[in-house]
Formats: structure tokens, C-alpha cells, sequence
């Protein structure tokens, strides 16, 4: 299927919707957030050095209702705070729980301290393959050049004041990678570096030999996703050759919250006491205008509304895995609203133009229409994302089979009830 120039139009005006970006990496473009095509973008937070400026960013062009008739043209962003599986390992889990309190008011507080010395070389030799025992000299000196590893405590008290600050706000990006491998040290005040991209990323850095622990990566991601339960915020997720980690690491909190399924006797029972269960099923699948919740299956209880100990909306950002993969968030029992995003940046190896790879047409297509969004997954704010957005919005119609003014009302449906949830307007 060729992505070829069509004589339609875009819509822009009907509104598009970036479900995953980081212009934060480069902050000399986010003058350009309420001069481009793209109405609003989901900004991700990722590591200790672009929290702020995410926050920096939501107080000038953060939206401030769940409404978008209401928006004014320089509400255009929604921000996303979370720590990325890259720099899993920049940040360490204390041992006990003293070191999380609370203050007489009753907000948080925790250690603020680093791990220098020994300490520093114990966690990184803890979270860090291949690892070796004792270290050798070498990978001594590697580990002492890292940044000092600093307490997930404070971590997760800083989001929370975040999310706190900014109720629309979601967390994000966070997940699981087992591929990266992390990246020599290279000091901000470099000669070499770029000093247009924020410092912290990896800017064409040489890469070691030692990658993250999965186990360690997992200990950040379920603390995340608890917080995004507790706040309840919807959820970006970073999955990389770990699809099958990462649906055990959310079935693991929403085991014993599953949805009840009615069986065939109680769907005919419900009938006779008035209740037109097939118009239930059509909404909740959204087979009727998109709108649907959740996952694609029969009639299900109401999902609880207190507290749940899992995050109850996620994205699966720019979604790699195959359709069979995804299959797996179909069963109706799963209680909470799974999406799946997609870009060019990503999904096509940046082959815009070029002809659209039948393994993504299958995944695209398995991935039910209220379940489908699209992203840039860009670091730059400009003229290029709203290119690229064009570019997936029109593949995704095309595959889906969707004029476009459908298809971008449709996609602009499904961002707004991940982000809102409930709050979300039609």
C-alpha cells in the first residue's frame, strides 16, 4: 500500500491530536507549539534533567479543561511526567522505607542522597549486564564516570507534586527495554555536544557494553504505574522486546479486578429484565461512533471507580510488537482502557512516502478502531511534526478504510478519552 501525495485535503481543522512527543529535547522549537497545524501535543517527561522544563512548558501552553471547545490557541500541550526505562539505572530503590515519610502536614518527603564511592559502584554492578563479581578495574572506573544514582523516593515525591500542580497531566514516558545499552558518559560542558539539545539524551554518544537489568527496569515501571493509580492519570508506555513483560507487569496489579463476563444464560436473563444487552456491547466496543471503552469483548461490569490498583488508561506508544502480541489486551476481562499509538518515526524506519510495510497494515488493523492513535514521537516541535503527523494520519485511514475527516474526528475521540477519561466531551 503506497503512502502517495492525495488530492484531499487535510482536515487539520476538525483538530489532531500528538499522542506521544518530547520537543522538551529541544526547547528553541516550543515557540512553535501554538503556530502549527498539530492542535495539541502529549509532551513526555523522561529523566531527571527535562521534568522541569516539562512543567515549564505546561505553565505557558498547557490546556486547563478537558473541554476543547474551551481551549484558547495556546492551550496546545498536555504534559507527562515519568522516568524512561534509558535511565533505569540512574536511579536507585532504597532498601527500606524509612527513607519515604511523611512530613506533620502530611506531604511526602525522603532522602535526598546520592551514591557516590563504593556505594555507587555496588548498585551499578547490582542493576547493570554483564556484570561481574568483583568488578573488574575497568568496569570500576566506568561506573564511577556514570552520574550518581539518585533515590526513586524523591522521584516519585517530585511526580506526584507534579501531577498534583497539573491535573490534566499523565505519566509518561515509562516502560520496559531489554535492546538499549547505555551510553559512555559524556559531560554537558563538552566541547562536542550540541548545546541546543537538552543534556542528559544520548546525542550520538558511543555505547557500552551493559545494559539495565530487566528486574531493576521493572521495579521503576509497577512504582509509575502504582502512582498513576493512585493519581489516577493515564499512562505512556515504552515497550521494546519486553511486549510480554510488560502485559504481566500490568496484569500483575489488576489481578482480582478483573471485569466480570457475562455468560450466555445471564446476557438472556438481563434481556428479559429490560436491558438491550446488544446495544451495552455495541457501545463498550464502540463499534457504533468510536467511542467505546476498554477492551473489545462482551458485557462487563462497571469498572471500579475508587482507587484501583492499576492505572485504568495506557498507551502503547508507537506500538512494536505484532498483532498477535496485542491480542492479548483483548480479553474481556482486562479492566482498564488499553490504546496503542503509531508513527512514522518508529513503526516506518521515517519512510515517509514510501510504500506502508504489510506488517504494520496487520497490526494496524488488529488494533480495534476505538483503540487507535496516533504520534510523532519527535524532539523537535515544527513544520516536520505536522508533516509527519499528515503522514500517519493518512496511512492509518487508508488501512482502516476511513475517509479522512473520518478518520481524524475519530482519532481525536479515542487521544481525548485517554487523556480525560471520563471528563472527556464527544
Amino acid at each position: 500500500m503506497a503512502s502517495q501525495p492525495d488530492p484531499e485535503p487535510f482536515p487539520w481543522h476538525l483538530g489532531v491530536y500528538d499522542a506521544h512527543c518530547h520537543p522538551t529535547d529541544t526547547m528553541s522549537s516550543i515557540a512553535h507549539l501554538p503556530t502549527i497545524h498539530t492542535r495539541c501535543l502529549t509532551v513526555m517527561g523522561t529523566r531527571g534533567q527535562d521534568q522541569s522544563l516539562v512543567t515549564q512548558v505546561a505553565a505557558q501552553y498547557g490546556v486547563q479543561s478537558a473541554d476543547v471547545t474551551k481551549w484558547s490557541r495556546s492551550e496546545c500541550m498536555v504534559p507527562s511526567f515519568g522516568w524512561h526505562p534509558w535511565f533505569a539505572h540512574l536511579m536507585y530503590i532504597e532498601e527500606t522505607s524509612e527513607s519515604r515519610t511523611h512530613d506533620e502536614d502530611g506531604s511526602k518527603t525522603g532522602t535526598e542522597a546520592t551514591l557516590q564511592g563504593e556505594a555507587k559502584i555496588r548498585h551499578y554492578q547490582n542493576v547493570l549486564q554483564p556484570s561481574r563479581d568483583p568488578p573488574s578495574e575497568e568496569h570500576k572506573q566506568i561506573f564511577l564516570s556514570l552520574p550518581d544514582p539518585t533515590p526513586l523516593s524523591i522521584f516519585l515525591i517530585r511526580t506526584h507534586a507534579n501531577l498534583q500542580s497539573n491535573p490534566h497531566a499523565l505519566i509518561g514516558e515509562i516502560g520496559l527495554d531489554r535492546s538499549f545499552r547505555i551510553p559512555s558518559p559524556n559531560p554537558s560542558s563538552a566541547p562536542s555536544r550540541d548545546s541546543s539539545l537538552t543534556p542528559g539524551g544520548r546525542e550520538g554518544r558511543p555505547l557500552t557494553p551493559f545494559r539495565c537489568h530487566p528486574a531493576h527496569q521493572k521495579a521503576l515501571f509497577k512504582a509509575q504505574l502504582q502512582l498513576a493509580a493512585e493519581m489516577g492519570r493515564a499512562v505512556s508506555i515504552h515497550s521494546v522486546q519486553a511486549h510480554g513483560m510488560v502485559f504481566e507487569t500490568l496484569r500483575e496489579l489488576w489481578t482480582g479486578h478483573e471485569r466480570r463476563v457475562l455468560s450466555k444464560r445471564e446476557k438472556k436473563k438481563k434481556k428479559k429484565r429490560g436491558t438491550d444487552q446488544a446495544s451495552v456491547e455495541a457501545q463498550i466496543d464502540g463499534e457504533k461512533d468510536g467511542d467505546g471503552e476498554g477492551g473489545a469483548g462482551d458485557a462487563r461490569e462497571e469498572r471500579e471507580t475508587e482507587n484501583p490498583p492499576y492505572p485504568t488508561r495506557i498507551c502503547l506508544h508507537s506500538y512494536s510488537g505484532n498483532a498477535s502480541n496485542f491480542k492479548q489486551y483483548l480479553n474481556p476481562a482486562t479492566p482498564l482502557s488499553v490504546f496503542a499509538s503509531f508513527s512514522s518515526a518508529i513503526n516506518l524506519g521515517d519512510a515517509l512516502g514510501d510504500e506502508t510495510p504489510p506488517a504494520f497494515v496487520d497490526v494496524v488493523r488488529a488494533v480495534p478502531d476505538h483503540m487507535l492513535l496516533v504520534e510523532s514521537d519527535l524532539h523537535v516541535a515544527g513544520e516536520e511534526m505536522d508533516r509527519r503527523m499528515e503522514d500517519i494520519v493518512r496511512r492509518v485511514c487508508a488501512i482502516k478504510g476511513w475517509g479522512l475527516d473520518e478518520g481524524v474526528r475519530r482519532l481525536g475521540r479515542n487521544w481525548r478519552r485517554f487523556v480525560f477519561g471520563d471528563e472527556a466531551g464527544g
